[in-house]
């Protein structure tokens, strides 16, 4: 069935997306004042056109969002849906980042989770709602054949969805996270993996950001559906690349040299610099990060007062316990190192809880060593943009289990990330690297990480999309 269009001015292209490209904030005098963010949709969208050409459906994430749409107030191409905040809590927190997310990065405590209940049924129930009414408004605002480019693990019945809506259309849908292994994967209730890989194979075209985690879906379709799952649907592979450009200048406007003085009085003079920034996501690994740190301090007492640890841990998804248990931890073992390595003019770890961007460019730009260490990320571009903004280079110390080692792995030191002795040993590996094998990674590194820059992604998807 073909849902009749809105207007005369439907859009040819569509994206869809939990959080949109721009977010309200309700003042106390009422008044709501608009935030644009950015990253490789935005850029995308802004490469071929703003207006009735494209839009951008997407989730009233707050009350002022949530105001913004009971008033009527928008941005040209952008349509926010007003959608229950608690159907949006129980699909967000409770469905794609208690459960989806914990199985696409391997992060259960399976003796004692998960436990899929009544609970669980009761929140799935609002999953399916929350994509239903994405699936709606894509079907109402889209043109005759036009292309829609659904994204990530908060929108995997949509394809399916849509499908039903409007045959016509061209979908793809993009997963900005792993893919989890067909036993992992099958922790799931056996009807719901059956209705997640239906969902997904809705689309014309799924793609991933490394050939791995493309791999690991078509293995689960196949398990979960059978053979043949995947006739008539396309698995493609598009790796998010940095921005070198933007990059490049941003880190050398004069507030990241600001900060950038600020942080070279903290370290000290003539010490070397072991760089992290993370948001402080299960995934990151940040607390072995810091114990790899605490054993090189013991193992190499050469490096005591030598070097500084800088951990930039924004903290993420506080509305959940088990984050801010997370954070907490992360400080807490901070806190331990300074305590025990410390000295009158030496802090072994500078660590930052509050987000600053041009802070975190600084430290960037001043790192000898780059530690990234997650147990399992989809791409990690804090991995692909060290290298780009570095000064003098540096040495990418990488998880295997970072989509990023797929393009990067080659000229990083890369570590099991659950090895703590080995990731200490890659750090003292990292930090006596002579400097011209420094620079020479760092320079094939940068040109690797930059390959596919966001606007050159979006297009890259919405071509094959359209031509396949």
């Amino acid at each position: 069935m073909v849902s009749e269009v809105s207007s005369e001015h439907a859009a040819q292209i569509l994206v869809a997306s939990n959080r949109g490209p721009v977010t309200y904030t309700l003042a106390g005098d009422g008044s709501l004042a608009a935030r644009r963010g950015g990253g490789g949709l935005v850029s995308g969208l802004s490469a071929i056109g703003q207006g009735a050409e494209s839009l951008w459906v997407c989730a009233a994430l707050g009350d002022g969002d949530r105001e913004a749409v009971r008033r009527g107030v928008g941005e040209p191409g952008v349509r926010m849906l007003a959608i229950d905040a608690g159907v949006h809590a129980d699909a967000y927190n409770g469905i794609a980042n208690s459960v989806l997310w914990f199985v696409h990065h391997l992060l259960y405590q399976t003796p004692l989770e998960p436990v899929f209940d009544a609970e669980f049924r009761r929140q799935w129930a609002a999953y399916e709602t929350y994509n239903r009414a994405f699936a709606g408004a894509l079907a109402a605002e889209a043109a005759p054949g036009a292309a829609v480019l659904v994204q990530d693990y908060h929108l995997c019945l949509v394809p399916g969805m849509l499908r039903e809506l409007r045959p016509d259309l061209r979908i793809g849908h993009f997963s900005h996270t792993p893919w989890a292994p067909v036993d992992y994967f099958r922790l799931l209730p056996d009807d719901i993996a059956r209705q997640l890989v239906r969902g997904l194979l809705g689309a014309d075209r799924v793609a991933f950001l490394t050939r791995r985690w493309a791999d690991a879906f078509g293995a689960c379709a196949v398990d979960v559906l059978g053979a043949g799952a995947l006739d008539g649907t396309a698995v493609g592979v598009h790796g998010l690349g940095a921005d070198g450009d933007f990059l490049r200048e941003r880190a050398h406007r004069p507030d990241v040299d600001e900060c950038l003085v600020r942080l070279r009085e903290r370290v000290g003079a003539g010490r070397k610099t072991i760089v992290r920034v993370d948001r402080t996501e299960l995934s990151k690994n940040i607390v072995r990060g810091l114990l790899a740190y605490r054993r090189l301090l013991a193992d190499r007492p050469e490096w005591r007062g030598q070097v500084v640890h800088i951990a930039f841990a924004y903290p993420s998804r506080q509305d959940l316990a088990v984050y801010r248990d997370y954070t907490a931890a992360v400080r807490t073992l901070a806190e331990e190192i300074n305590s025990a390595y410390g000295t009158a003019d030496w802090q072994p770890v500078l660590l930052e809880l509050d987000d600053d961007f041009a802070r975190s460019l600084a430290a960037y730009r001043m790192a000898d060593v780059a530690l990234v260490n997650p147990i399992r990320d989809g791409m990690n571009l804090v991995a692909k943009e060290v290298p780009v903004v570095s000064d003098e280079g540096c040495a990418l110390v990488l998880s295997r289990e970072a989509g990023a080692y797929e393009e990067l792995g080659d000229d990083a030191i890369v570590v099991n990330p659950y090895d703590v002795t080995a990731t200490a040993e890659a750090l003292h590996e990292a930090l006596t690297m002579a400097p011209e094998e420094r620079a020479a990674r760092t320079k094939r590194l940068a040109a690797a990480a930059t390959a596919l820059p966001p606007a050159a992604w979006f297009l890259d998807q919405l071509n094959a999309l359209v031509s396949d």
